[in-house]
């Protein structure tokens, strides 16, 4: 087995919390993690690059209990989760999920949960980094409804590649393959409580696994091993490189509680004709009549191969500064270096040339193109 990873380089007492599939990660070789949720998260296995094309050709396993959920139930738990964001909830029916975003009174993106209906009056929220805990239940306080909200025992992991179906068909039977996109089921796995999704963060054929009792992590973990097996599965990280491809966003780095969803290219999840009340309601219609000032966009950018940013690259236009790269990697399949930028509408169109200052590579040309970049109609995950 590889070496394992010297937790003592990031880990400083209990405050940081370890997933169930934790013992797993550092048996496997996870070579890196970072801190999300309050959780660690591991990252990378390999090279990254070697971990994107493993995920391209085959199939990967991910630990996302970082993933962490907001569960919503009692009686008002419909008109209460609903009240939480602009997608219309009616359109959502029990065994169903959503991509959905949270908003702010002021329209700002608070989170951007996949949502899980599980009854009438039973709701899960799949976190992206930040408190939507605390927000749910300060929004609760007054609302005068009455609703119980809190983290379960639920950890998710992620099957995702083009092997995955045969993987989850191997651990769950047929049933499982008759998933629509965006549809769950829940089952057991030999005994192991599990609610098995047709989701995931790649733009590839994916499924997650949410584990309903935590004290089966290394239970679980094994046995998608062993189903994966003939399929030349192995764990890796989330992989950036697909996800900026697929035209997939990142809370934190793409869009915070300072962007909207007119902003970032996600109207879709704005249903004007929602009846009811939701926070940042008001807001968001104003937002809509007025338009917007900033938008973001794709952007290629010329020159040698870049490393994935780790900080928001300044761009400029016509020699003055206009906004800033939010994510940017090297495509090996695409062999470009692609990535997003928030810009002044004026600098949003296709076609636009804009420069960007990169930290040790100095200035280079970029030109704002559609996205994603790959695979448009999304037909490979609904495949």
């Amino acid at each position: 087995m590889p070496a394992v990873f010297d937790m003592s380089l990031i880990q400083c007492g209990a405050r940081l919390r370890r997933t169930p599939f934790f013992e797993a990660t550092q048996r496997y070789g996870a070579k890196a993690y970072t801190v999300y949720n309050h959780m660690l998260f591991p990252i990378r296995f390999a090279d990254l690059e070697e971990e994107y094309w493993h995920l391209i050709n085959h199939v990967t396993l991910w630990d996302v209990s970082v993933e962490r959920q907001v569960e919503i139930t009692g009686p008002d738990a419909f008109r209460f989760t609903n009240m939480l964001t602009p997608r219309d909830l009616t359109k959502c029916a029990v065994g169903q999920g959503k991509y959905v975003v949270i908003t702010a009174e002021d329209g700002g993106i608070i989170n951007d949960p996949v949502l899980l209906r599980l009854g009438e009056n039973h709701f899960w929220l799949a976190l992206a980094d930040s408190d939507v805990l605390l927000w749910a239940r300060g929004a609760a306080l007054r609302s005068g409804l009455t609703v119980e909200i809190r983290e379960p025992d639920v950890s998710p992991v992620q099957i995702q590649g083009p092997q995955a179906k045969p993987v989850v068909q191997a651990l769950l039977g047929d049933a499982v393959l008759k998933l629509g996109y965006y549809y769950f089921l829940e089952t057991k796995l030999d005994g192991i409580p599990v609610v098995v999704t047709r989701t995931g963060w790649t733009g590839e054929v994916g499924y997650e696994i949410y584990l309903r009792d935590g004290s089966r992590g290394d239970e679980l973990w094994e046995r998608i091993m062993a189903a994966g097996k003939a399929h030349q599965i192995r764990p890796t990280g989330p992989s950036d490189i697909r996800r900026i491809e697929a035209g997939i966003l990142n809370w934190g780095a793409d869009m915070t509680l300072e962007d909207n969803p007119y902003e970032v290219g996600l109207e879709r999840l704005v249903d004007e004709g929602k009846k009811d009340d939701y926070l940042g309601r008001d807001a968001l219609r104003h937002i809509r009549a007025q338009g917007v000032a900033r938008k973001l966009v794709g952007v290629e950018i010329d020159g040698a191969r870049l490393d994935f940013n780790a900080t928001k690259w300044p761009v400029a236009a016509a020699g003055r500064p206009v906004g800033r790269i939010t994510s940017a990697i090297y495509s090996p399949r695409l062999k470009k270096n692609i990535g997003y930028a928030m810009v002044p509408v004026p600098n949003a169109a296709a076609g636009t040339k804009l420069s960007v200052s990169i930290p040790g590579a100095g200035e280079r040309s970029a030109t704002v193109v559609p996205m994603p970049f790959v695979d448009p109609t999304k037909e490979i995950p609904k495949a």
